[in-house]
């Protein structure tokens, strides 16, 4: 009767787990179909980037903390506050009245997303050996990149069916089972003692990391690099990040113990994940930009190309959780490491003649890499530690990927705008040497855009209204010499990408042997069996 309790307390906890996290998943891609409408009730088109900006920020920071709560006080309080903040924040983002408040609840919303994202992984770490780890992870795997396939249609259809604050309200309905499910799946913690709470490790890391994803996020749109404000947020995150190290060395109870980077396993599999990430979002956010510029295809036709490296990445996220029992965590990362690179090595070779067939042929490939790493980095550090510091390892694995992402649209972008800089002046300003003196006031403007912004200059490529403007007779020799500029750039960012991800691939290298826990017994395989082991 116990057991037959047990196990339906199981069911309830996968089910809640499986809801909470789709539609904390869906919750990342639905928002930006309901952008335009948001934008025209409540205006505030300039701050329109905030709305994903200051989720981001909260988000991001609150992981490792997240992680280490659930060690001190259990996972179901942790779990459950953090749904219920994000619960609350949705429903308070249906009700903003202006682009300002919607930004802060959006923060707000952040800040439980921050906390459920990690608690998922934690408790299937917690519930399962390694085996069983690999495939459930490999099935939530799925599961978040399906709601990130289908987010953006069940956006589209909310916002016309009803309107855009149903895409906040949308969650409380759903959030409500989830919540119920997984507080009675759950077992609570006994407190067996004083819990130290690392208030200054908090403070310390809030600041520090906060100031680098501003820096991050503003520097060379927002201020130049070398401007005050950009400066002196590196500066603030620099001193917020070395006197959190300082901290953490001293702390009783530390967010992140300064200990866990001896460990040859937690170094090396999140420097794997913080490459991974600089790579992935390299495709997810420029090949779009491709193939609307270069190729001619519509926004939508577009979108739809990255339907399948989504649809890819949840195949071999399922069966990954499969294979890596019989090849080992080691050897797959490696496999899906350098079937990334080769995708983006495909990305490369794409020119004008390029057709969305072999684009997206291109991005199933990088999706199939995708799939085989991203579960198995979080599998692969749980079979490293044990089970008191589960929470912080497992956390630690979404931050250094949350860092990665922010680092990747960054320093990728940069490399597109110093590279179009560098492409317009080579191609573009014989070109308008050549034009009649009546032309000088268009030849000014255009030189001082190459000059200060090349990237809004390469914009009217996406803009049928802006390169309407152009005189016919001019717009025939100066679109083909955008194309190549921007075609020029995109190489240089997808160059750059595959640089990254064979550097994380490299970091493989340092993967110690980790062995999977055997699916029965929870011992870990021995090198004695190798046909069931998943050694390396």
């Amino acid at each position: 009767m116990a057991m037959q309790e047990k196990d339906n307390k199981r069911t309830l906890l996968l089910i809640g787990l499986i809801i909470a996290m789709f539609f904390s998943a869906l919750d990342g891609t639905i928002v930006g179909t309901a952008m335009p409408r948001i934008v025209g009730d409540l205006g505030g088109l300039s701050m329109m980037t905030w709305l994903t900006t200051g989720y981001m920020l909260t988000s991001t920071t609150v992981v490792p903390i997240a992680g280490k709560l659930a060690d001190l006080l259990g996972r179901r309080v942790v779990y459950v506050t953090g749904l219920i903040i994000f619960m609350g924040a949705s429903a308070l983002c249906g009700m903003a009245h202006n682009m300002t408040e919607l930004i802060i609840y959006r923060g707000i919303q952040g800040l439980g997303g921050g906390i459920m994202m990690p608690m998922a992984m934690i408790v299937i770490g917690d519930l399962f050996t390694g085996a069983q780890r690999a495939k459930f992870q490999g099935v939530f795997g799925g599961i978040y990149g399906l709601a990130s396939v289908i987010g953006p249609q069940i956006g589209g259809w909310i916002v016309d069916a009803w309107n855009w604050k149903w895409v906040f309200y949308i969650n409380l309905p759903v959030g409500i089972v989830a919540t119920i499910f997984i507080a009675l799946g759950l077992q609570g913690r006994k407190h067996t003692g004083p819990v130290n709470f690392d208030i200054a490790g908090m403070f310390t890391m809030i600041v520090g990391v906060v100031s680098l994803l501003l820096a991050m996020s503003l520097g060379g749109k927002d201020y130049d690099w070398n401007s005050w404000q950009i400066i002196s947020m590196f500066a603030v995150a620099a001193i917020g990040l070395i006197s959190f190290v300082i901290v953490e060395t001293k702390a009783k109870e530390p967010i992140l113990p300064m200990h866990l980077f001896k460990n040859r396993a937690f170094t090396s599999l999140n420097l794997i994940g913080f490459f991974m990430s600089i790579g992935m979002f390299g495709a997810i956010m420029f090949v779009p930009f491709f193939m609307q510029g270069i190729v001619g295809v519509s926004a939508t036709a577009s979108g739809t190309i990255m339907t399948p490296m989504m649809i890819s990445m949840i195949v071999s996220s399922i069966l990954g959780g499969q294979l890596v029992y019989k090849i080992g965590i080691k050897i797959q990362i490696v496999i899906g490491m350098l079937v990334m690179a080769g995708g983006f090595g495909l990305l490369t070779t794409m020119d004008v003649d390029t057709t969305k067939l072999a684009a997206t042929s291109y991005m199933v490939v990088i999706g199939l890499g995708m799939g085989l790493v991203m579960p198995l980095l979080t599998l692969a550090l749980q079979e490293s530690f044990s089970k008191q510091e589960l929470g912080v390892v497992t956390s630690s694995s979404q931050f250094f990927r949350s860092i990665g992402g922010t680092f990747g649209i960054t320093v990728l972008g940069a490399v597109m705008n110093s590279r179009a800089g560098t492409a317009l002046n080579d191609k573009l300003v014989p070109f308008l040497n050549t034009l009649p003196a009546q032309a000088g006031a268009m030849v000014k403007q255009f030189k001082a855009m190459i000059a200060d912004n090349p990237e809004g200059l390469l914009q009217s490529l996406f803009s049928p209204a802006a390169l309407k403007q152009i005189p016919s007779a001019m717009a025939e020799k100066l679109v083909p010499i955008l194309r190549t500029s921007l075609m020029d750039s995109l190489h240089s960012v997808f160059l750059t990408g595959l640089a990254v991800i064979v550097v994380g691939a490299l970091f493989t290298l340092l993967v110690p042997q980790i062995k999977l826990s055997d699916r029965k017994t929870g011992k870990k395989e021995t090198q004695e069996e190798p046909q069931a082991a998943a050694t390396n």
